[in-house]
């Protein structure tokens, strides 16, 4: 017989590698719906050893990647364990965890995501659900975005759901069922410039906004071929490496430029992916605190009311969402949709541990 409310840690780090998010998490189902509550919810960082491994590892060879995979699992298992003893968490039904993206290539059929093996349960001591991606890009699909089955269940009051984290991703629904795809790279680039500048980050946008918007830079970004692509369709690290930042670097501006005019392109190529310009938005993610991003992306959409929720909302979303993947897993139903990721199917994705 089916639980009606769940109690479980969910766990994300992304791309942004500002380190381990983790949110102790109730969530009850009545007659079909689901609700939430972000209970406990703690962000640890990452070491400056750690951020040198997650920056490097997209060139590591495949001995080198098990080893960070078995390192990695090892920290991840004693993070989730030292906030489940910190907060004297009793009786979770799981803890839900997405790992750390190093490699994401679908169309080669491959994506990696570290700290997801078996010994991660023993570490920190619970059933885990882990390793969603995999699946979806067996099946044919992007391995990505997986988040929007979360939108359409916990956030379904909003036309649109846009994460702005180290990449922005949007999802909606259309008359051929929930649509979501990568816009554009953020967190990824204007951290990678902050950190030209001796910073973690460029707080509030104020750095960017200082700077003076380069015309040509911002044509060459537009062009780039990604934002021609039709949907389903995803970015990795090896996009922003390989693609993106050499194309920024060929401009011999001053920092504040490149960091004026990426956000520009960002809130450009967020407006442009909106189908409709109009109705309500919820803006989630790192990026949401970026006042200067924030401030274009409304320039750009003045018919659209945009909304920023509550903190634990807004920096825990992916934590919260993949703890509703790794719920829906243990229940046996559908959490990745294949008209978000394009595989054959809708599915039941990821691996329970115990």
């Amino acid at each position: 017989m089916l639980n009606h409310s769940y109690h479980v840690v969910g766990v994300m780090s992304g791309t942004s590698l500002d380190g381990v998010d983790l949110a102790h998490l109730k969530f009850s189902i009545d007659q079909g719906r689901w609700s939430f509550e972000i209970l406990e919810a703690q962000t640890v960082a990452y070491s400056d050893f750690w951020v040198d491994q997650l920056k490097s590892a997209v060139d590591f060879s495949e001995t080198q990647l098990q080893k960070l995979n078995e390192d990695y699992t090892a920290l991840l298992g004693h993070i989730i364990r030292d906030f489940i003893q910190k907060n004297q968490l009793k009786n979770l039904d799981a803890v839900c965890s997405h790992g750390h993206t190093i490699l994401h290539q679908p169309q080669n059929g491959f994506t990696l995501q570290i700290g997801n093996l078996p010994e991660i349960a023993e570490y920190c001591g619970q059933t885990v659900v882990c390793d969603f991606r995999v699946q979806d890009v067996k099946l044919g699909g992007q391995g990505a975005p997986l988040v929007p089955i979360g939108d359409r269940l916990l956030f379904a009051n909003y036309d649109y759901c846009l994460n702005l984290g180290g990449f922005s991703n949007v999802s909606f629904e259309t008359s051929a069922g929930r649509i979501a795809f990568d816009i554009a790279p953020v967190n990824t680039v204007l951290n990678f410039y902050a950190h030209q500048l001796g910073l973690a980050y460029d707080n509030r946008g104020t750095i960017a906004r200082s700077g003076q918007l380069n015309p040509m830079l911002l044509k060459a970004l537009n062009e780039l071929e990604y934002y021609r692509l039709s949907y389903p369709k995803s970015l990795g690290i090896e996009y922003v490496k390989n693609t993106v930042l050499p194309l920024i670097e060929k401009f011999e501006i001053p920092t504040e430029d490149k960091l004026n005019t990426f956000v520009q392109h960002i809130a450009y190529q967020t407006a442009l992916a909106l189908p409709k310009k109009s109705g309500k938005l919820l803006a989630t993610g790192g990026g949401a605190y970026h006042d200067f991003l924030m401030h274009h992306l409304r320039s750009e959409l003045p018919e659209m009311q945009i909304e920023i929720p509550s903190a634990k909302i807004l920096e825990y979303k992916e934590a919260l969402i993949f703890g509703l993947l790794g719920v829906l897993k243990l229940r046996g139903e559908i959490n990745v949709l294949s008209s978000v990721t394009g595989a054959k199917k809708d599915h039941s994705s990821g691996v329970i541990l115990s």
